[in-house]
């Protein structure tokens, strides 16, 4: 075999270690399913609006601290916590499923007051699809990503049509709006975004499962966005059975249980986003959806921020 000249050696070790790197690049890529479990020092990536963010009302006691988002964890940073994953949580309250593709889109408050106001969890510009699709591409080692939307475009239908959401032709027209939407979303996190790994679609819950009006059209929601969400397969973490049984010693109802939050210090009078506890809840509906290795057990404790009494 020829000796290779000592001045030439420098640059085939390089070539060397070009080579295995793309080649490890490769084979890492191609390894990864969507059964691929998500192990301790993977990445997480979660996409959503204000039940993702952690978002809490103004009026909620104690009052939050919008200017620091650490002071206002959502479910994904509960289930980070639990598995030692690094979260990069893109949702911003309001957001629909409009605007998380285009920012041009109507939002509930997203793009045109909160992210004006007040900080994300993370600093990006653009919509939020747009940012996941760049970020799966420079991450490899994202192992999760899971999606929540469609709230906030049942909210608009309530202010934007005259009967206020409660006719089934404004229902059924939002929620198909809010289907093809999430398809567009999926089908660019799995091709622009080049992403094999697992997906969680979390079901929204009902604030209050004694109204025939509010369960109905949340289970409408949920089952749609599930029904087109399947063909990319995904998991579905439940987060309306979650909430529904935690409620059921009382009265079905999710303010009594502390799993929304509580407003003007007033038993009983509550707002629309999950508490700590709720949160977490959300958190265990993805942690008993998702693949983990072996036989692993986790119980999700609330994460707190510090000084946090919620």
């Amino acid at each position: 075999m020829p000796r290779v000249p000592r001045c030439l050696l420098p640059f085939v070790l390089l070539l060397s270690v070009l080579v295995w790197g793309f080649s490890a690049a490769g084979a890492v890529a191609a390894t990864i399913t969507p059964t691929t479990p998500v192990t301790r020092g993977s990445e997480y990536l979660a996409l959503g609006d204000s039940v993702t963010f952690g978002y809490q009302e103004p009026n909620t006691v104690p009052a939050p601290d919008y200017h620091d988002p650490a002071s206002l964890p959502g479910y994904p940073e509960h289930l980070g916590n639990e598995l030692h994953v690094l979260v990069t949580n893109l949702a911003c309250p309001g957001e629909t499923s409009g605007s998380l593709i285009n920012i041009h889109t109507l939002s509930n408050g997203c793009e045109n007051a909160y992210r004006k106001l007040y900080p994300l969890h993370t600093k990006y510009s653009g919509a939020q699809l747009s940012y996941a699709v760049s970020f799966l591409r420079r991450h490899p080692r994202v192992r999760l990503v899971s999606l929540m939307i469609g709230a906030n475009d049942i909210f608009l239908c309530e202010k934007n049509t005259p009967s206020h959401c409660l006719s089934p032709t404004d229902q059924n027209k939002t929620i198909s709006t809010v289907a093809r939407n999430v398809k567009t979303i999926l089908s660019a996190i799995r091709t622009q975004g080049r992403y094999k790994g697992q997906i969680a679609i979390v079901t929204y819950y009902s604030t209050d499962f004694t109204s025939a009006l509010i369960t109905g059209v949340i289970k409408k929601l949920n089952s749609a966005v599930v029904t087109v969400a399947k063909p990319y397969k995904i998991e579905i973490a439940d987060g309306f059975d979650q909430f529904r049984l935690a409620s059921i010693k009382y009265a079905n109802k999710p303010c009594l249980a502390g799993l929304i939050t509580q407003l003007n210090s007033t038993v009983g009078d509550c707002g629309v986003h999950p508490t700590y506890a709720g949160s977490a809840l959300l958190a265990e509906a993805v942690l008993s959806a998702i693949r983990l290795p072996g036989d692993a057990v986790h119980v999700i404790t609330p994460t707190r921020p510090p000084g946090g009494l919620g």
